[in-house]
């Protein structure tokens, strides 16, 4: 490979054609990355420095720069590590829309299961092995429309960007989205607003557009990406060519 990477990132590359053995007793990279990626699913990225995650390895923060270069680098493989595109993405779809809505499914479970993801800083476009796997597979989706390939990639990001927003927001609120607090704001929201002054919200209110349907299960309950990605799609269906559609 003749691509200017960081050596960190450059043997995650390398271990697509040269895949690591059996990790032996001791430091290996692979201890180094499980270690940091169990350390922000129990308490986030604040837990994620070199020096807590030797500690928890039993060795000195020194002993980790033999195989990462920096945090920043540790932080792009935790996600490569995160990030295996599951098997199912790989079957057959009858469209375009039901393959990006599985695609979404299953970068929104990735998303949730890790939620320290969205917290990452950007420090450039995906460039590992796993993070443009996910964008081969929503461009694969999107061959049957006929669009052009500059197309596909907005498309790719803009999805990309609002499924990684909204699960930053999720994150965010955590138990405030749930149930009892929904049912709380809206029964404040009701006290609260003056249908003389805001008659649209107290519309909305009195709808029940803030409060969650009786019938969803309690663990269903939370914020959701399926609406905006509705409309996002329904977007892309009209850019497509009538006889393709």
């Amino acid at each position: 490979m003749n691509a200017d990477l960081p050596p960190g990132l450059r043997s995650l590359w390398d271990l697509l054609d040269h895949p690591e053995p059996a990790p032996r007793p001791g430091l290996s990279l692979a201890r180094i990355v499980q270690a940091a990626v169990e350390a922000a699913d129990a308490d986030g990225l604040d837990a994620v420095s070199m020096a807590k995650i030797a500690e928890r390895l039993g060795y000195t923060p020194m002993s980790l720069y033999r195989y990462v270069n920096s945090k920043n680098e540790l932080l792009l493989m935790m996600l490569d590590a995160v990030a295996a595109v599951p098997a199912d993405l790989e079957e057959p779809c009858p469209d375009w829309r039901t393959g990006l809505e599985r695609w979404c499914d299953a970068h929104w479970r990735m998303l949730r299961a890790h939620s320290w993801i969205v917290h990452l800083p950007v420090t450039g476009p995906p460039i590992t092995p796993n993070q443009l796997a996910w964008t081969d597979r929503a461009l694969a989706a999107l061959h049957p429309t006929g669009l052009a390939e500059a197309d596909k990639v907005q498309i790719v990001l803009l999805i990309a960007t609002y499924l990684q927003a909204t699960a930053r927001l999720a994150a965010e609120l955590g138990q405030s989205a749930r149930g009892e607090s929904i049912a709380a704001y809206s029964t404040l929201l009701g006290e609260l607003v003056d249908g003389r002054r805001l008659p649209a919200l107290r519309a909305a209110i009195d709808a029940g557009a803030y409060a969650y349907p009786g019938d969803m299960l309690p663990e269903e309950r939370g914020l959701d990406y399926r609406f905006g990605l509705a409309r996002i799609l329904d977007g892309v269906q009209a850019l497509i060519p009538p006889v393709l559609s």
